[in-house]
């Protein structure tokens, strides 16, 4: 497969200019945000059957994943504005 579901500029469609922002700016959202990036990648190649592993495991990265979504999604939310023009 080409496509890994749940990519943040895919979750996050209207964010995607302050998420770039943030990963230049932000140590911590840099950080988050990578580190969310390498477990969808991991869930991806286990769903695909890639790298297989067990349910357990699975529902694990899984609850993971959607801890570091919901940080980072706080800290989409709270981040000050950036200029329209600034993502062009």
């Amino acid at each position: 497969m080409s496509n890994t579901p749940h990519q943040l500029p895919e979750e996050f469609a209207e964010y995607v200019s302050l998420i770039r922002h943030l990963r230049e700016r932000d140590g911590h959202f840099h950080r988050i945000s990578a580190a969310y990036e390498a477990l969808n990648q991991k869930i991806h190649r286990a769903e695909t059957g890639i790298e297989p592993c067990d349910d357990f495991h699975m529902a694990d990265m899984r609850k993971r994943r959607m801890v570091l979504k919901d940080e980072i999604y706080g800290m989409l939310t709270a981040a000050e504005p950036i200029p329209e023009d600034f993502g062009q």
